[in-house]
């Protein structure tokens, strides 16, 4: 063999000494070795000197280009002599222990690993074997195995695993040796197979008898025997064998002497050892029976509790922590069954899906408790939530939902139904054929055609229905007779610029200066939030307002508070059941209040009141059939309600016109009551309400508490308050020592209260109806409260695996006594909010065959300010269907000559209630054949929204289009005139009314259902399809569909929409250039929203298209209506991470000027269609390649982009089936400035002018 070129490297002489010598082991290699045994002995120690005193020696070897490495393991296997052996290993020993990383990957990839375990095996059969050479083999191979991928099957494949098992059981007393056999095993025992092999071999009980005794001597020994062990109890096999042995008492005294006795906390990682050996048994059934029987729960809850103050110690409280929720009993929830309480019989039911199986279930078997076996491993704490809106997917299997299928990607217009089945549509597109000659253009009347086809108001169906309809009151406030102004009588106000009354409009007494939500702001480069000018009580409408400068928002808190000013009243002191007199606020500038009967009753039938005994302030549950009966108002002289006159916060509430729109309103549960802030209205809030900053340790806590119920059970109360599973009385009446629950009103979701201590309730939602899950959205009443005291809510079955509970997002509550001191509104609330999986099991039948899940719990505490207060809490600002069809009701009053408005009744719903349509667009200038022709071929824009009941921002932003586009702005004119708005404001009306949060009658989600929609069970899809179906066959497809959407998991607002190479991009396919030709205009209505809303991203949109979406509203527009702008709009729950609103929680005002936004976009958007190449306008094409970097490939969903949560630094514990960044808030002057392109400036005067 040649001499290997030692050196090669600069800065190497080629004569250094170690190469040199090395040069001679090289030639002695094989015989020579053997032969002169001396010889060998001599260099291998020459070098070992070399290589421990002089740093530079061992760089020589292992620099690139030497073979320094090879020439040491040659030598290694040829040799047979034990001394020179040992001084190779002390070599190699020494060049392994610095520059460990590259070094080790070195020495595995020339096969040292098995030159070590061969040389290991020889020198276990000779009798007895060296020790020390024993010592220095598995101390290397401690070094080496964690680097080596394969080192566990090289092991096992050597026998080396025996060999170090028998070397223990000789050596138990000699620590020297143990140690590097110990490291050595807990290598080995990383590879499964090893581990159960291992097992068989008597390990698991070897290894207790090294860290069973205490002892602080060798702890080092213990530490590594913990870790051994620890890796074994991974395999279920060893863990049974545990368990079998009876280790688990001895795993919890061990501990609990470690706990005792290591005082100064300098032993953590024993302790956390013995944790983990005790967390992989509980793995397994037997484990956790076994650790439940040792007083586990205890044991670990004391010595937790005692860690607590040592913020050190919190990975041994997360540890404990993770243990006892395993071990916790699973229970079930305690309902008599998880399908809704409310029974609705379809009226066929579907072939197949969970409705079928719901129907065809025995009685009795809906909640089975199926623990499985295989416990969900909550060691990986991750936050990293997929943000998948509905199906839980497996994280690994990375894009597998994207669609791959290129004849599915490339939209192709359908035929669908035919021609004939579709003309009966026609009559709802009135404009399309309307030659207006029979109309005046000079005459100011009102047009005929804005006439409804079917009017929303309740006078039609009142005599329907005989349920006395009550607007609930709290005892202490009791009712009086008193005049209710006509709607007539009340102002009606238009959020926007100061205009005087049409002609065409009797000019009312006084009429209060009205304002538009026109005037908002739509850039986001602006410095302050402007609100809606209020205007003064006592403003007339002249000329000079006219004239008065839409920049003077800067005025709009002081309007706002003067008009609080005026409305404000004191509190009214405590009244009895009998009911006092209240006093109306004297010197009051303004008489703002409103007289309301309380309760307000069809039919003259007065119902009964639950509750009537003294003190506490009753709840408001009117109505009910049960309970102690107060004392009845003698000829209804009572004391006097009084709440403000909302119209002159609010120009589209109308306290009567309400309660008139509930009489027609159909319910399942046929609920008789209004809730105070559906019939009050809320005002928004002038204040920010900033994302809440996490407590640290708030869910351990809050963990521990639940714990404490399993410990201490004699301290948990119990005690059922209200349950809807009890029809006829669902308040359970007490002495006043509870609080008191409702959700009988339309939109409310509370099934069950249950007080488990004397200030904590566990609350249970109810199903969707007809289905046995989707509990998310809650809508409820409390009262009875005690002022001061600090109250614990938790919402124990929910379903999703995260929540932006855990990210700053608070609860809503509303406040009575706020809202008759002038201040009706709902505000973000509660303090330790968390969201955390619980110890209710989730019945396999509602979790899609999935066995073994947990229900997840959302807590928050909050304390009430005022006595005889009744408050509400929901998930988010309720926007009912009669709020609907009241809005409606006054945007029509709004309508002027110059704006075509027709309501039209779509379809009835499952549950009898009308589903509205929508057309608005501009009345053409005159009646000649040009300005009709105009008004006939304008592009169509359809727009939708609350397909989902729960996602009840999609109904605020559409409050805001709706208004924007009845506004007399300039900018709504232009739009008026640009296009034809066919809307329908609210798909799913059965499921907003009935409480649902995501599914309508049929127990089905409505919005996947519009592949195949049927007539019968999902009008409300099927009809609008067809709308769109009718449009596309007479070639008047929509230049845009949005479906509004509220997103619960991703802050800011954004856009999903629907592209080829976007999604083709995204997945494995090949395609060639022809299959990826698209016109990029999909992307122009999202990248001018980004441009001028502050609240939408465009990091978060995403243009892919997936399997799980394409019988979703967003798909099949695209691909079989072939509307290329087919959007969904998703606007968060939460709040924002980016723009003004950084840091910020969202509000009305923030969604209802999205919806304007989304508006102007649309005019933008005209303008620039209008444009030859607006492809390079938006340099659309370089937007795409830059969110490239933004993808992540392990998304299964549309949600391809990144996530919006990075984790929390504290250990968050989610099983391993769960899939913040508290920005502050912007300095006020601080405004993003977006540069806008030049060809985005080409705007007219009047939309220029609302830019800023």
């Amino acid at each position: 063999m040649n001499k290997p070129k030692m050196a090669t490297e600069k800065g190497v002489p080629s004569n250094s000494r170690v190469l040199m010598l090395l040069g001679q082991l090289e030639r002695m290699n094989g015989e020579p070795m053997v032969r002169d045994v001396e010889m060998a002995r001599q260099i291998t120690a020459k070098i070992l000197h070399l290589i421990q005193t002089q740093e530079k020696t061992g760089k020589e070897v292992m620099s690139k280009g030497s073979s320094g490495m090879e020439v040491i393991l040659a030598s290694l296997e040829n040799n047979r002599d034990v001394q020179t052996t040992l001084n190779i290993l002390y070599i190699l020993s020494e060049l392994l222990t610095v520059g460990r990383g590259r070094r080790v990957g070195v020495f595995v990839s020339k096969g040292g690993t098995g030159i070590l375990f061969q040389i290991l095996i020889t020198a276990s059969k000779e009798l007895p074997p060296s020790e020390e050479l024993m010592l220095q083999l598995h101390s290397l191979l401690a070094k080496v195995g964690p680097k080596d991928r394969k080192f566990g099957v090289k092991a096992r494949l050597s026998g080396a695993l025996n060999v170090a098992v028998n070397l223990m059981k000789q050596n138990l007393q000699n620590t020297k040796l143990l140690l590097p056999c110990l490291q050595v095993l807990r290598v080995y025992s990383t590879n499964s197979v090893n581990a159960i092999s291992l097992g068989k071999n008597g390990v698991v009980e070897l290894m207790f008898k090294i860290v069973s005794p205490y002892s602080k001597k060798n702890t080092s020994l213990h530490k590594v025997a913990l870790d051994a062990l620890g890796a074994l109890l991974k395999s279920k096999t060893n863990a049974r064998r545990a368990v079998d042995g009876g280790h688990v008492p001895v795993l919890l005294s061990v501990y609990l002497d470690w706990h005792r006795n290591d005082t100064r906390h300098r032993h953590m990682l024993i302790r956390k050892g013995l944790l983990v050996c005790l967390r992989n048994i509980t793995n397994i059934k037997l484990g956790r029976k076994a650790f439940v029987e040792a007083d586990g729960m205890r044991i670990l809850y004391n010595s937790s509790t005692e860690c607590l103050p040592v913020r050190t110690l919190d990975p041994l409280i997360n540890t404990s922590s993770i243990i006892m929720r395993k071990c916790f009993p699973k229970n079930r929830l305690p309902l008599p069954t998880i399908k809704s309480a409310f029974l609705y019989q379809l009226p066929h039911v579907p072939a197949v899906g969970p409705v079928a199986q719901l129907y065809s279930q025995p009685p009795g078997v809906d909640d089975v408790l199926d623990e499985s076996d295989d416990n969900e491993e909550t060691d990986v704490d991750t936050e990293n939530d997929t943000e998948n809106e509905e199906d839980e997917k497996d994280r690994r299997s990375a894009n597998d939902d994207i669609e791959t299928d290129l004849n599915k990607l490339h939209p192709k217009k359908k035929p669908g139904r035919p021609f004939e089945e579709l003309r009966v549509y026609e009559r709802f597109f009135l404009e399309l054929s309307e030659d207006f000659q029979g109309y005046n253009f000079e005459c100011s009347k009102s047009v005929s055609t804005t006439s409804s086809s079917s009017s929303f108001s309740s006078s039609s169906t009142s005599a329907q229905s005989t349920r006395p309809i009550i607007v609930p009151t709290a005892q202490s406030l009791s009712p009086k007779h008193a005049h209710i102004p006509s709607s007539r009588e009340d102002c009606n106000l238009t959020k926007g610029k100061h205009t005087l009354p049409s002609p065409s409009v009797p000019t009312p007494p006084a009429p209060l200066t009205p304002l538009e939500l026109d005037t908002i702001h739509l850039t986001k480069d602006q410095d302050k939030k402007q609100e809606a000018h209020i205007p003064s009580p006592d403003a007339h409408a002249t000329l000079s307002s006219l004239s008065r400068p839409p920049s003077q928002g800067q005025m709009i808190e002081q309007e706002l508070a003067h008009v609080l000013e005026c409305v404000c009243m004191e509190e009214e002191g405590v009244q009895n059941a009998e009911g006092g007199r209240g006093v109306k606020q004297e010197g009051s500038p303004v008489n703002a209040t409103r007289h309301i009967h309380s309760p307000l009753l069809l039919g003259g039938i007065a119902p009964r009141r639950v509750g009537g005994g003294g003190g506490g302030g009753g709840g408001s549950n009117w109505g009910s059939d049960c309970g102690s009966e107060g004392a009845e108002d003698d000829g209804g002289e009572g004391a006097v309600l009084e709440v403000p006159n909302t119209a002159l916060l609010l120009p589209l509430h109308d306290p009567d016109l309400y309660v008139e729109m509930v009489k027609g309103t159909h319910s399942v549960p046929r609920y008789a009551e209004v809730a105070y802030p559906d019939y009050f209205g809320h005002v928004a809030p002038t204040f920010r309400e900033p994302l809440v900053e996490r407590v640290y340790g708030v869910q351990r806590s809050k963990i521990f508490q639940d714990i404490e119920r399993l410990i201490h059970p004699n301290d948990i109360l119990d005690k059922v308050v209200y349950d809807l599973d009890i029809p006829n009385c669902p308040v359970i009446e007490d002495s006043g020592e509870s609080l008191k629950f409702n959700s009988q009103f339309e939109s409310g979701n509370l099934r069950k209260a249950v007080q488990v201590r004397k200030y904590e309730y566990d609350l249970v939602l109810n199903s969707d109806i007809n289905s046995n899950h989707y509990h998310q959205w809650f809508y409820f009443e409390v009262s009875g409260m005690r002022v001061g005291a600090t109250y614990r809510f938790n919402i124990i079955n929910c379903e999703k695996s995260n929540s932006q509970f855990n990210y700053g997002m608070q609860v809503l509550m509303y406040s009575v006594q706020e809202a008759i001191s002038g201040r009706p509104r709902w505000v973000r609330t509660g303090t330790d909010i968390c969201y955390y999986k619980n110890h209710f099991a989730r019945s396999s039948i509602a979790a899609g065959g999935q066995k073994g899940k947990s229900y997840y719990t959302m807590t928050f505490s909050t304390s009430f300010s005022h006595k005889d207060d009744v408050c509400y809490f929901a998930y988010h600002y309720p926007y009912t269907y009669s709020t609907l069809k009241m809005h409606l009701s006054k945007l029509e009053a709004l309508r002027t000559p110059q704006i075509y408005l027709r309501q039209d009744i779509l379809c009835e719903t499952l549950g009898g209630n009308s589903c509205p349509l929508l057309t608005i667009t501009a009345m053409p200038e005159s009646n000649s054949n040009d300005h009709i022709c105009q008004f006939r071929n304008r592009p169509l824009i359809f727009l939708s929204a609350r397909v989902h009941p729960g996602e009840t921002n999609a109904s605020w932003v559409m409050k805001g289009t709706l208004e924007f586009l009845m506004g007399t702005s300039a900018l709504a004119a232009s739009l008026r005139e640009a296009y034809i708005f066919k809307i329908v404001p609210m798909l799913n009306p059965d499921g907003v009314v009935n409480g649902n949060h995501r599914c309508s009658l049929s127990g089905e989600d409505l919005n996947r259902q519009w592949q195949y929609p049927n007539a019968e069970l999902h009008p409300t899809i099927y009809h609008t399809k067809s709308l769109l179906q009718y449009l596309a066959h007479i070639q008047r497809a929509p230049l845009v569909f949005c479906d509004y959407h509220g997103h619960s998991r991703k802050k800011n607002v954004f856009m999903y929409g629907c592209s080829v190479k976007e999604t083709v991009w995204q997945s494995s396919i090949s395609a060639t250039s022809s299959d990826l030709q698209e016109d990029l205009g999909y992307r122009a209505l999202p990248k001018i929203l980004s441009q001028i809303a502050p609240v939408f991203s465009m990091a978060s949109c995403s243009f892919v298209v997936e399997r799980s979406k394409e019988s979703t509203a967003r798909v099949v527009v695209w691909r079989e209506i072939g509307v290329q702008r087919s959007y969904t709009m998703e606007s968060t729950l939460c709040g924002c991470d980016q723009g003004k609103y950084k840091g910020l929680q969202i509000g009305t005002r923030e969604l209802e000027e999205m919806g304007a936004q989304f508006c102007v976009a649309l005019l933008r958007l005209k303008r620039l269609t209008g444009l030859r190449n607006h492809q390079h306008l938006l340099d659309l094409e370089s937007d795409i390649i830059g969110t490239q970097s933004k993808v992540v490939s392990s998304s299964p969903t549309t949600y391809v982009m990144e996530e919006d949560e990075p984790s929390f630094l504290e250990a968050i514990d989610y099983s391993a089936e769960s899939n913040d960044e508290d920005g502050e808030p912007e300095n006020e002057h601080t405004g993003e400035v977006h540069e806008i392109p030049d060809h985005l400036d080409q705007l007219s005067d009047s939309e220029t002018n609302h830019r800023d």
